[in-house]
């Protein structure tokens, strides 16, 4: 067994302690940078009243923590499932080099964990949503960009 292999069956580990379903469902994750896991995730919704407590926000928050960093560039994740939107935007936003998964999305949704809905929302324009939404006072928060902007960015720390 290679080593991502290794890693991704680190991932399944942790996807399998939630069987019971007490903690959240059966997905797992691991951050491995240099080698090294330096984070470990299993899905936490139900364990902590989180819905954004996914594997892979779990251990990418772990990774972290671990790095201290905010910036997970030159880390690898391996996923028990592919993520979902969010999951898949931490990953994105965290500047992690490569993802790995096992189970497809479809595989997800046949164990009843189905994103479909998900994908197809985001796709669409926010008036098209199912829950509404609206727009309001755009001027006075693009009013605080310019700030930001006019309060200098020599010092502000890029994300």
């Amino acid at each position: 067994m290679n080593k991502e292999e290794q890693y991704m069956q680190a991932a399944i580990k942790l996807a399998r302690k939630n069987l019971d379903g007490s903690n959240g469902g059966p997905f797992g994750a691991v951050v491995v940078k240099d080698d090294q896991v330096v984070g470990r995730g299993s899905n936490e919704v139900i364990k902590n009243n989180d819905p954004s407590a996914h594997a892979e926000v779990v251990a990418i928050r772990d990774a972290c923590r671990t790095l201290n960093t905010y910036d997970l560039s030159g880390c690898i994740i391996f996923a028990s499932c592919e993520p979902c939107p969010m999951c898949l935007g931490a990953v994105y936003w965290a500047r992690i080099d490569k993802l790995y998964y096992a189970a497809t999305k479809d595989d997800a949704a046949e164990a009843q964990f189905d994103d479909a809905f998900f994908y197809k929302e985001l796709a669409l324009d926010p008036p098209k949503r199912s829950m509404a939404s609206s727009q309001l006072l755009r001027e006075d928060a693009v009013k605080v960009f310019k700030e930001w902007i006019e309060s200098g960015q020599a010092d502000k720390i890029r994300y």
